[in-house]
C-alpha cells in the first residue's frame, strides 16, 4: 500500500489545482507525526492532511480529525510562520516522494519571504521540514544528527539537503527504450522492475510485468507500458483504484485499473486520489489515532484490575480460613468445662465433646507453660480475632468488589470510546476518583457530551449514557421516574432509558432498548445477553457509591442479542 513517486506526481497535481493561491487559515497537529492544513480558496474551505507514519501520504481530506487541547510545539511554530501564508507552488523532484510547498509568508517585521515546507514520504523516515528562504532548517518533525546518519542531517540552521537518490532510472529523464533493457537485463521480473524503476510501488511493478507480458514479446511490451507510465506522469490523470480483497476489506490502490487478478478481485474507482486516499485510511487511521491515545489509559486500568484480582484471592483465601473460628470457641469452651481435669504444664488433653451428639472425644493441643484457664483464655482470644478479621475481611472484599466492578465499567466505555472528546472525559472521571494524577494549572473543564439518542419504531425516544459519570446524570437527573431502565445483568455497561412520556411501552420497542443495552456493554460480542428493566423509581444510587454504580428492585430479564439499529 505504498504511496509511490508517480503517485505523488499525480497528487502533486491535484493538489496544485485545489491549492494554488490558496491561504492558510490553521495549522493542525493531531498527533507527533500527523499535520492539518486549513485552507481557504477563492470560493471553498480545503483541509490537506501529511501523514508521516502507518502509511505515509498526502492529500485532502474531508475527514473529521480531533486536535489536542495544547498545540504541541511543531503545530505553533507552524502557525506563527505560515497562518496567513499563500502557497504559490508546490514542486517534486523528479519522480522522489517528496513534495515541497511553496509559500508566500510575511515575516515578523512585515517582509515578505519565501518559506517552503518539504514534506517526505518515506516511511518510517518520512519526514516534514519547514524551511526558511535561505534553504536552511527552520524546524521539522523529525530531527537527524550526526550520531543518526552521517549522510544528512536535518537539524535547525543546518542547510537542507535532498535525500541521497537511488540508482534507479526516471521515466522522465530516461527513455522507455534504456528502461525496459535495464529490467530485461535485471531477469524481466516484477522485482527487475521495482529496482529499476523510480516513483513505482509493488503494485504497480506487478502490473506492467504483468501486462508486458500479455505483448508476447516481453522488451517491446515492456516499453509500451513504461510510455504509458510517462503519459500518466506528464498529462493524463491514470485512474484512481482500490483493489478489495475477497472478503471485503481494502487491500492496495493504484494509479492503473489492475489486470493482474483477471477478475478474482473486485476494484472501485475514484473520481480524484485524494477521495481514494480518504475513503481507504480515513477509518483505519482514526481507530489507529484511538488506539494510541487510549494505550496508556488501557495499561493503567489493566494494571488496575491485575492488583485488585491479586488482593481479592487473597482476602478469600484469609476469609476461608476464618470459617474454622467455630472450632476455637468450641475448644475455649471444652477448656473451661474441664479445668479441674487439667494438669498444669499437660501438653495437651483429652475431653468429651459435648457438641458433638456422640459425645465423642477431643483431644486440644495445649500450652504447658500456660495455666489450664490462661489455654482456654488462648482459644477465645483467637476466636475473637477470627471474628473481627471476618468482619473486616467481609467489608474489605465487598469494597474491593466493588472497585473491581467499576473499573472493569471505565475498560468498557475505554473499548466503545470513538471520539477524543469521550476520551478527554473518561480521563477526567479518572483524576475525579484519583487513579490519575491532576493536571497542574488545570482551569478548563471538558464540555459534557449528551447521551447517544435512538428513535424506536413506534416513536419513543431512547438514551445510552457514553460513560458512568453521564449513566448517573441520565437515570438520576434526567429521566422521569415513570420511565423505563435498562442495564446488562451482572455486565459492565451503559444506562438506557426508555421516554415512555406518560405511554406504555411496547415489546417491540422493550427488546429494541435492550439490544441497545447489549451493544453498549461488554457483552456486545456475545448472544442471548440477560437485560434487566425497572421503572426509573425503582432504581437507586447507594450511598458513596463509584460513579455509574446503581441498586434496582421489581425488576425483570430479557435475554437479546446486542444490535444498533433497528431492524
Amino acid at each position: 500500500m505504498a504511496f509511490d513517486g508517480i503517485m505523488m506526481a499525480l497528487m502533486k497535481r491535484e493538489l496544485l489545482s485545489s491549492l494554488q493561491g490558496a491561504r492558510v487559515t490553521q495549522v493542525y497537529q493531531p498527533s507527533r507525526d500527523e499535520l492539518v492544513f486549513a485552507f481557504r480558496a477563492y470560493d471553498k474551505n480545503e483541509k490537506l492532511l501529511i501523514k508521516l507514519s502507518d502509511s505515509p501520504r498526502v492529500h485532502l481530506t474531508a475527514s473529521s480529525i480531533e486536535n489536542p487541547a495544547v498545540p504541541p510545539m511543531m503545530c505553533m511554530l507552524l502557525r506563527k510562520r505560515l497562518l496567513g501564508a499563500k502557497l504559490i507552488d508546490i514542486t517534486q523532484p523528479a519522480h522522489e516522494r517528496i513534495l515541497l510547498f511553496h509559500f508566500e509568508a510575511i515575516s515578523e517585521i512585515g517582509d515578505r519571504e519565501r518559506l517552503t515546507l518539504a514534506v517526505e514520504i518515506m516511511g518510517r523516515y518520512s519526514n516534514a521540514v519547514l524551511i526558511d528562504p535561505d534553504g536552511n532548517v527552520i524546524e521539522c518533525i523529525r530531527r537527524i544528527d550526526f550520531s543518526q546518519s552521517e549522510e544528512r542531517v536535518l537539524l535547525p540552521k543546518i542547510r537542507y539537503e535532498l535525500p541521497p537518490s537511488q540508482e534507479k532510472l526516471c521515466v522522465l529523464d530516461h527513455t522507455a527504450e534504456e528502461i525496459a533493457d535495464r529490467i530485461v537485463l535485471s531477469g524481466g521480473s516484477d522485482r527487475a522492475a521495482l529496482s529499476s524503476i523510480q516513483g513505482i510501488s509493488p503494485v504497480i511493478a506487478r502490473e506492467i510485468i504483468f501486462r508486458a507480458q500479455q505483448q508476447g514479446d516481453l522488451r517491446e511490451g515492456l516499453i509500451r507500458q513504461i510510455g504509458l507510465l510517462r503519459q500518466i506522469s506528464e498529462s493524463e490523470n491514470g485512474t484512481p483504484v482500490v483493489i478489495y480483497k475477497p472478503d471485503g476489506a481494502p487491500m492496495d490502490q493504484s494509479f492503473l485499473e489492475p489486470t493482474q487478478y483477471e477478475g478474482a478481485l473486485k476494484t472501485q474507482t475514484f473520481k480524484s486520489y485524494s477521495e481514494l486516499l480518504d475513503a481507504f485510511y480515513s477509518e483505519r487511521d482514526r481507530s489507529a489515532r484511538l488506539k494510541l491515545k487510549t494505550a496508556d489509559l488501557k495499561k493503567l486500568l489493566s494494571n488496575i484490575v491485575e492488583r485488585l484480582s491479586r488482593k481479592l484471592n487473597l482476602q478469600r483465601a484469609d476469609l476461608k480460613k476464618c470459617a474454622d473460628r467455630e472450632e476455637l470457641r468450641i475448644k475455649g469452651d471444652l477448656l473451661q468445662a474441664n479445668l479441674y481435669r487439667i494438669e498444669r504444664g499437660a501438653s495437651s488433653v483429652t475431653v468429651e465433646n459435648f457438641y458433638d451428639e456422640n459425645n465423642s472425644l477431643l483431644t486440644i493441643p495445649l500450652n504447658p507453660a500456660s495455666s489450664p484457664a490462661q489455654n482456654a483464655q488462648r482459644f477465645y482470644k483467637e476466636y475473637n480475632k477470627a471474628k473481627t478479621r471476618e468482619i473486616r475481611l467481609t467489608e474489605q472484599i465487598k469494597l474491593a468488589e466493588d472497585e473491581l466492578s467499576y473499573i472493569e465499567s471505565v475498560q468498557d466505555e475505554l473499548s466503545r470510546a470513538e471520539t477524543e472528546q469521550e476520551l478527554s472525559l473518561i480521563r477526567s472521571e479518572l483524576r475525579d476518583q484519583g487513579y490519575l494524577k491532576a493536571q497542574k494549572n488545570q482551569k478548563r473543564r471538558d464540555k459534557p457530551l449528551p447521551p447517544l439518542s435512538f428513535t424506536s419504531g413506534s416513536g419513543f425516544e431512547i438514551y445510552v449514557g457514553r460513560n458512568n459519570q453521564q449513566n448517573d446524570l441520565l437515570t438520576l437527573k434526567t429521566a422521569n421516574k415513570n420511565d423505563l431502565w435498562l442495564h446488562t445483568k451482572n455486565i459492565p455497561g451503559s444506562h438506557v432509558i426508555i421516554s415512555s412520556n406518560g405511554r406504555e411501552v411496547d415489546e417491540k420497542t422493550l427488546m429494541y432498548a435492550a439490544s441497545l443495552a447489549a451493544a453498549h456493554s461488554k457483552a456486545r460480542n456475545s448472544s442471548s445477553v440477560p437485560v434487566d428493566y425497572t421503572r426509573v423509581k425503582n432504581v437507586s444510587k447507594p450511598k458513596g457509591a463509584k460513579p455509574g454504580k446503581v441498586i434496582y428492585v421489581n425488576y425483570r430479564t430479557v435475554y437479546v442479542t446486542p444490535k444498533n439499529d433497528e431492524e
